[in-house]
């Protein structure tokens, strides 16, 4: 079960943080807003002007499905090419024990470009959303099938607040009623099964057909190249979130390019 793994890590290790800092959020957004980060860059309307397919393209090193992808990788690098392939947004992990990734990935690749990057991790508390902000993120990744309505609800808002954007992951039916529920207005449809890991590449046009117009949509795992955007251009999808296949690429730019020139 690699999500209630995962989950399990996360909650634990944001309990310890509290505790060990004792900092109230109050006092977290303080500090937030003595930083003078300056506004985000946003995530959503990118996705929501681009013309075609946008793309996000995902910098990540290793999966637990998977393992190793590109262990060695220098984030900023791959952003600039990804960028230079006309990515319309990256997406950074930042989980370090099941992905290897780390917050100085999200801040390597988003100083090396001007587009707009989404922390890609599993949010479980205000901190991790607080966090978000701090390290340079423009969007937080808050997933549906990890969060109850509440948490859901609230950090939603919490991101709102703090200048960010939350792409709201979602699996099934349910799933996406319950992002609706609280307002969502850019939601992804995730192909990959978090419980096996396995994709099911039906899942996004059957789910995402659901999504009403005036939502930015995003389809999740399991594109592997430019074939796969035409099925998702016809049922209504304004974006793609691409990992695996790029990070393995010969050619990361010429893969984004490939991607963006469907229509």
């Amino acid at each position: 079960m690699y999500l209630d793994k995962i989950l399990v890590a996360h909650r634990a290790e944001a309990e310890r943080r509290a505790a060990a800092d004792g900092k109230s959020l109050d006092q977290r957004l303080s500090e937030l807003e003595a930083m003078d980060l300056g506004p985000a860059r946003g995530f959503r309307s990118a996705l929501a002007s681009v013309q075609g397919i946008g793309v996000i393209s995902e910098i990540k090193r290793r999966s637990p499905s998977k393992g190793d992808l590109h262990p060695g990788l220098d984030p900023a690098q791959m952003a600039a090419d990804y960028v230079a392939g006309d990515a319309t947004c990256l997406s950074v992990l930042t989980d370090e024990e099941f992905f290897g990734g780390t917050p100085e990935d999200l801040q390597a690749a988003r100083s090396a470009v001007g587009v707009p990057v989404l922390r890609k991790d599993f949010t479980v508390s205000a901190v991790d959303v607080v966090d978000a902000r701090r390290m340079g993120a423009d969007a937080v990744l808050l997933i549906v099938a990890a969060l109850d309505d509440a948490e859901l609800k609230d950090f939603a808002a919490l991101a709102s607040q703090i200048g960010l954007d939350c792409l709201v992951e979602t699996h099934d039916e349910r799933e996406v009623e319950r992002a609706l529920a609280v307002g969502a207005n850019l939601v992804g449809v995730n192909q990959r099964d978090l419980v096996t890991f396995k994709v099911d590449t039906e899942r996004a046009c059957r789910v995402g057909a659901m999504i009403p117009d005036g939502v930015v949509s995003v389809a999740e795992s399991g594109i592997t190249g430019p074939e796969d955007i035409p099925r998702l251009l016809a049922t209504g999808f304004d974006a793609v979130l691409v990992g695996e296949s790029l990070v393995k690429s010969a050619d990361p730019q010429h893969a984004v390019r490939d991607l963006r020139a469907v229509r």
